[in-house]
């Protein structure tokens, strides 16, 4: 992953979320590009690079999605089968982002071959533990990420 942008793909209905996930991720030099889909229907589009979503140099393949599972028109946990069951797209790193953290959520996410589950709303600090443990570390020369809400030196 080292050397290109890291393309994330949230899908998340609740605006307020959506806006912490997005100034979380300010603060992680590797989240060059974030694309946001309300719900689990664009998710779909989106991922599958199909309808509004086709144009591959606007809208590129996510490396990485954080998905919640509480979505309008389809729901968190079908994106995720779907996904999860296609032929090349199943290696793509899904994580589930929801206020739920009931055991039979976690459980079902899990048992639909999601890679991580965070419960919202989601700090900085475990957030960017979670993209190093996914594989998207953190850059060289920078042993620890800011404290959430603060913004690296450019």
């Amino acid at each position: 992953m080292r050397g290109r942008p890291l393309n994330i793909l949230l899908v998340e209905d609740n605006p307020d979320h959506a806006e912490l996930v997005r100034r979380n991720l300010e603060n992680f030099p590797g989240a060059s590009q974030l694309h946001h889909v309300e719900d689990g229907e664009a998710a779909i589009d989106y991922i599958f690079g199909q309808g509004f979503f086709a144009d591959h140099a606007q809208f590129p393949a996510p490396d990485l999605v954080l998905l919640d599972l509480r979505l309008p028109r389809v729901d968190g946990l079908e994106v995720l089968q779907r996904v999860k069951r296609h032929p090349t797209l199943h290696r793509m790193p899904i994580v589930i982002l929801t206020t739920s953290d009931a055991e039979r959520d976690v459980a079902m996410a899990y048992e639909h071959r999601a890679n991580s589950f965070l419960t919202k709303p989601v700090d900085f600090q475990r957030l960017s533990r979670l993209l190093n443990d996914l594989g998207f570390p953190w850059p060289a020369g920078r042993e620890n990420p800011p404290a959430a809400g603060t913004r690296g030196e450019p």
